[in-house]
Formats: structure tokens, C-alpha cells, sequence
């Protein structure tokens, strides 16, 4: 993905200046994906049963055998490793739109910090560009969850809030992480 690479040419300070900036943020994000994952661990991120989206409350289900856990969520976009193509949420038409606003807010952040290429709506990508774009708006939306579900040709990568648990005794707890 071209947005990514080293110019081989001279560059403006101005330009030396926003790279710098985004390579701040990618190690942001990336720190944060990781610490997020190892934090939601803790309550069975990414060892459920199924799990499931319903974008008309918003609200994504992971189901295990002696729980539940939902949360408040919103869709970033696609990866489909197939085509080599990252979608951004507000883009897909198959996304409503209250479930993209995270998508929308970062492409409204790449707009505004003279970032155009990262608001494209489809964007050429392998695996490690469509890595880049998750944890740069990760970053930026300050997400306090991250989950890539697992689909057929495409991966959809899913930002979500507070987790509540509900055991198969009906018992109720929270899981809530802060971003400072």
C-alpha cells in the first residue's frame, strides 16, 4: 500500500513532520490493540462459541457455555484478503449507518490532518496495511475494545465499549476498561 512506504525522494520538514506523527499513532494504536486484547482476555475475548452483530440495537454478542457477554459496538470496515482491499464501514452499504460512526470519525480525523489517502472508501491492502489502518483508528477513536470477526472471504473488525456478562445463573458483571 503505497501510503505507507518510504519516498525514495527528498521530503518537505512538513511531510517528514505528518509521518512522524502517524508512526506516533500506529505505535499508539498498536500498543493499545494489544494491551486491549490482553485486558478483554480476561473474560473470554476470542475464546466463544459464536458470537454475533446486531446492527439494529448495536450491540455484539459473544456466547460461551456458561455466559454471555455483550457490548455497545460499531463497525470499521472489512478486510478481504481475497481481493487485497480494506472497506471502511461508512462506505458499505450493508452497514447502517449508526454503526459506522467510528469509521466516519476517523475518516473525519484523516481529513482534517491532511491524511486524504486514509479516507478513501476502499483502499488497496494486504494484511499488514489493513493492521495499519485498524490500529491508527483505534488510535484515534480511542476504541476501549477491538474484535476481528471472522467471516468467509472477509474479515469485519468491530470496535466495542463496556462488556456486560451475564453467567448462566443469571448473575450480571461489568468489564470496563478507560482510556487516559
Amino acid at each position: 500500500m503505497g501510503m505507507f512506504k518510504r519516498a525514495n525522494e527528498a521530503e518537505s520538514a512538513g511531510q517528514a513532520g505528518e509521518r512522524a506523527d502517524l508512526s506516533i499513532l500506529l505505535l499508539q494504536g498498536e500498543n493499545m490493540i494489544e494491551q486491549l486484547g490482553h485486558a478483554h482476555m480476561s473474560w473470554g475475548l476470542g475464546s466463544a462459541d459464536r458470537w454475533d452483530l446486531d446492527q439494529t440495537t448495536g450491540i455484539i454478542t459473544w456466547t460461551f457455555p456458561d455466559k454471555t457477554a455483550t457490548a455497545p459496538a460499531q463497525i470499521l470496515g472489512s478486510f478481504s484478503p481475497g481481493s487485497g482491499s480494506w472497506l471502511w464501514a461508512w462506505a458499505n452499504k450493508s452497514i447502517l449507518p449508526d454503526m459506522s460512526r467510528d469509521a466516519r470519525s476517523f475518516r473525519d480525523w484523516a481529513e482534517d490532518n491532511g491524511h486524504p489517502a486514509l479516507a478513501q472508501p476502499k483502499i488497496e491492502a494486504d494484511e499488514k496495511a489493513a493492521a495499519t489502518l485498524v490500529a491508527l483508528a483505534v488510535r484515534v477513536t480511542e476504541a476501549t475494545g477491538y474484535y476481528r470477526g471472522p467471516g468467509g472471504n472477509s474479515a469485519v473488525i468491530i470496535t466495542f465499549g463496556p462488556v456486560t456478562l451475564t453467567a448462566a445463573d443469571g448473575s450480571v458483571s461489568n468489564f470496563n476498561i478507560n482510556i487516559d
